[in-house]
């Protein structure tokens, strides 16, 4: 009886364990890291450094498949792939209303910053 206990203590943590290492692998962007998707925001380099900069349909189709997570779009803007590509995330936020997204996240925080 006391083996079977002692048994099923262990497998009980064995699958704590195995839950746990699953959940540290999906950030805001899922298993993908928010500097990887970055990346896919290369077409939106320019209107991301300068507000008066045209936005091109591949930047607004990149944003509106990132934007379907808020909190992914957010990370992105502030993450360190796009600190270094020079994109300044109080314009780079403005990105989804200049494309005119419909189900663009409105008033969601971002840092310092508030999705207009």
């Amino acid at each position: 009886m006391e083996a079977s206990l002692k048994l099923f203590c262990l497998l009980g943590l064995f699958v704590l364990v195995s839950i746990a290492g699953g959940v540290q692998g999906a950030g805001e962007c899922g298993k993908s890291s928010p500097d990887k998707e970055a990346l896919k925001l290369a077409p939106c380099a320019e209107a991301a450094q300068n507000e008066n900069a045209a936005v091109s349909d591949s930047c607004c189709l990149q944003v509106k498949s990132i934007g379907q997570n808020p909190s992914c779009l957010c990370a992105v803007m502030l993450s360190n792939t796009a600190k270094e590509s020079g994109i300044k995330p109080e314009i780079a936020i403005t990105i989804p209303k200049r494309c005119n997204i419909p189900n663009r996240p409105v008033g969601y925080k971002c840092g310092a910053y508030t999705l207009p």
